[in-house]
């Protein structure tokens, strides 16, 4: 009798046991402009607040999360390069914006209790720590989320790219990029009611098909290092959550 109920006890902590995040770190890329809201410029913070909900739910699992924000929303270098001005002139003022998002971020997930490091490319010991590989794997190791500000530090790159970089450099299981719609198609659907919705699309798909979702290096960094790009709406509730565990609604990029 002891025994089976040491077996009934047994299958009871089985069936209460929680399942492992499908992903266990991770790398969310925040566009500038998804942290607009219904604004035309700058932040918002009901969005800023609701993202680190967000993330806060996903670090209360112990998934590791380090996160790269664009700086659209501010100022965009490839605009000020169309305007005139110096193309790397632009880019550099472009990371200096996704440092004031990278901020912003930082301050709203403190709000929520959530321990936060942020990281740059180029040097400001004033407000962050520089970008160190080892440090930010450590930070992330004892539960903190790690912001990475300024893109690459080099001009000619995108944020995007710089989220496949640094996934890559922290070995990352996932990249995860937030958007406004759940998912990619072949059109804006917001624009094309006829769009179409892809459910899962390999590297070579969204190069050969041009669909706007990465630029081609961080497209092809990603196929370089097998890392699985997964592209949702932050705007729906509890999203990312049910991302990391392989659920929800969402595209995927991997390998054939």
């Amino acid at each position: 009798m002891a025994d089976n109920l040491a077996r009934k006890n047994v299958k009871g902590d089985a069936m209460n046991e929680v399942k492992p995040a499908k992903y266990q770190r991770i790398l969310l890329k925040l566009s500038g402009e998804a942290l607009m809201g219904e604004r035309d410029y700058g932040l918002d913070q009901t969005v800023l607040d609701r993202v680190a909900e967000e993330i806060k739910d996903v670090v209360s699992k112990g998934i590791q999360v380090c996160v790269v924000i664009g700086g659209g929303n501010i100022f965009r270098g490839v605009s000020g390069a169309a305007s005139g001005m110096e193309r790397a002139t632009a880019d550099y003022m472009g990371m200096l914006a996704t440092m004031m998002n990278a901020l912003a971020m930082q301050n709203a997930l403190e709000k929520v209790n959530v321990q936060t490091r942020v990281q740059s490319a180029i040097p400001m010991a004033a407000v962050c720590e520089p970008y160190i590989r080892r440090r930010a794997i450590r930070h992330m190791e004892k539960g903190r989320v790690v912001i990475f500000a300024a893109g690459t530090g080099n001009p000619f790159f995108t944020t995007d790219t710089a989220a496949a970089l640094r996934a890559s450099e922290m070995g990352c299981d996932a990249l995860i990029k937030a958007t406004k719609v759940d998912g990619v198609y072949s059109a804006d659907p917001r624009k094309d009611k006829n769009a179409t919705r892809f459910e899962s699309l390999t590297y070579l798909d969204v190069l050969s098909k041009d669909l706007e979702v990465m630029d081609a290096s961080a497209i092809s960094l990603a196929r370089q290092s097998r890392i699985p790009i997964i592209v949702f709406s932050i705007f729906s509730h509890g999203e990312l959550a049910e991302v990391v565990q392989g659920k929800g609604r969402f595209t995927i990029i991997v390998e054939s």
